[in-house]
């Protein structure tokens, strides 16, 4: 499980890093802005763009904090585990 706190410093980062959540299914879904997040206490929303309009959402996946496994910047390879 990954606490909303952990998240949040990815968010928050100066300067901001797209990065990546890895679900405990395999399924894994990029943040390449802030305002494509929005950090709940248990749940996350992930915006999704049709990559050439990134101001207006095509669509959200809700997660739960508790089956995100790990989060890791999508300009490296290491990944960070929550919690």
């Amino acid at each position: 499980m990954t606490h909303h706190q952990t998240v949040l410093d990815y968010v928050r980062a100066e300067p901001f890093r797209p990065f990546r959540i890895h679900m405990a299914s395999g399924r894994t879904f990029d943040v390449r802005h802030p305002e494509m997040i929005k950090v709940l206490r248990s749940w996350l929303i992930v915006f999704r763009t049709n990559g050439s309009v990134t101001d207006i959402p095509e669509g959200f996946d809700s997660l739960s904090l508790t089956l995100v496994e790990s989060i890791s910047h999508l300009d490296s390879a290491v990944r960070v585990d929550g919690g």
